[in-house]
């Protein structure tokens, strides 16, 4: 026997993008269903970071999860940047008439956002299993999909894509509807999780002869490190003391001496890559987040553009029921897009110019060092840093048309 359920928006995905939409939707007065192929629990496991632009902080605000954002998130107005041993900083409210960023973890983001829907009794099926989407390039799409020995069909007016990038929804797009760009980057970061005070009040990206390294925080008591690897490295390889003692390596003695190290949470390695896909409208089914792009984790634009993606969205579906126009699903993607390919750009950029590529020889070293040194005492570099690094207006790709 199969369940059938009418809802107007099915959104596939429990992640932070997929709840935010669930969540935006249900306070304009839309339904919205959602089905996530795992646990509850499986989703909150996720380590990622969370360094939040002001464009989600509002976002977050009005989707009425901001509270414990501001009551436990970090407020940082400026990060630091090192190469030749020395520290420069780049401060962010100088250079961008007061904006700044938040540091608050995107497991917590996700934690807020669950509470939320639960409070509200909205529907969330997790655990699904065979998943599908159908007639998405009609006016009549459905999911179907298990539950346990529970078979269900959701017909619905839209679908959103927020499984991911390994997720359905794109890959159940016919290929030639559809165009992949894709960058695929040498190495990977080795991230430590510890319970220890992070070694400076702001982020530190490292520039080092030995790799790129990251040390930034999830709050004042817990720290999150990051150590360029090559990909052919194994977590198991990388002991506690080995990671220490190679973060060491890579910073000046000043930040060296401020170093509390401990006992790991967690370590893992991601690897990099840049990935776009367009468009992202197939009838009515949107891609959104990692199911239509990912980004080098450098710019700490990941979680900000699955936002944004979702602020377009949310915005044209209310459009939609509430004014009757198809004005807002019509250039979603378009608009999306070029908010995501400047995001892009920056994400790749910076990721070249911190990081040592394997097949580089020695002038790129000095390449690089003359670029941060151009960037770090020049105004204009470092407020092109800052104006990125904060977040671009919503409506920056508008204007520059």
């Amino acid at each position: 026997m199969t369940h059938s359920i009418r809802t107007q928006v099915a959104i596939i995905g429990a992640g932070p993008a997929g709840l935010l939409l669930g969540q935006l939707l249900h306070r304009a007065g839309i339904d919205a269903v959602i089905v996530e192929r795992v646990s509850g629990e499986y989703v909150l496991g996720r380590i990622r970071a969370g360094v939040l632009e002001q464009v989600t902080i509002d976002l977050l605000e009005e989707a009425g999860v901001g509270e414990r954002m501001h009551r436990e998130g970090l407020v940082h107005g400026g990060f630091e940047m090192m190469y030749g041993g020395l520290r420069h900083r780049i401060d962010l409210q100088a250079l961008t008439a007061g904006k700044k960023v938040m540091v608050y973890g995107q497991t917590e983001v996700t934690h807020d956002l669950m509470n939320a829907r639960r409070a509200a009794g909205l529907p969330t099926y997790y655990e699904a299993t065979d998943v599908q989407v159908h007639d998405f390039d009609t006016t009549h799409p459905r999911v179907t999909f298990k539950q346990g020995d529970q078979s269900f069909e959701l017909a619905c007016d839209f679908i959103a894509g927020c499984d991911g990038f390994h997720g359905v929804c794109r890959a159940s797009v016919p290929p030639g509807a559809i165009r992949e760009f894709e960058k695929v980057y040498p190495f990977g970061w080795l991230g430590l999780l510890a319970d220890t005070p992070p070694v400076h009040d702001e982020l530190l990206y490292v520039n080092s002869p030995r790799g790129f390294a990251l040390c930034s925080q999830r709050s004042k008591t817990r720290s999150r490190y990051y150590l360029q690897v090559p990909l052919t490295d194994r977590v198991q390889d990388w002991t506690d003391d080995a990671f220490w003692q190679e973060l060491r390596l890579r910073l000046d003695d000043a930040t060296c001496a401020g170093l509390v190290t401990g006992p790991s949470l967690e370590k893992s390695i991601a690897p990099l890559r840049s990935f776009v896909t367009e468009p992202m409208r197939f009838g009515r089914m949107f891609l959104a987040g990692d199911a239509a792009h990912i980004v080098p984790p450098t710019g700490a634009k990941g979680l900000n553009l699955a936002a944004t993606d979702v602020k377009y969205l949310s915005n044209a579906l209310i459009e939609f029921y509430q004014e009757h126009s198809e004005a807002g699903i019509d250039s979603y993607s378009a608009r999306c897009l070029r908010r995501i390919w400047k995001a892009e750009r920056f994400s790749w950029w910076f990721t070249t110019l911190m990081h040592r590529f394997p097949e580089d020889s020695g002038i790129t070293a000095r390449f690089q060092e003359a670029e941060l040194d151009y960037l770090l005492h020049s105004h204009a570099g470092s407020t092109s840093i800052a104006e990125n690094y904060v977040g671009l207006p919503l409506d920056f790709a508008e204007r520059s048309l």
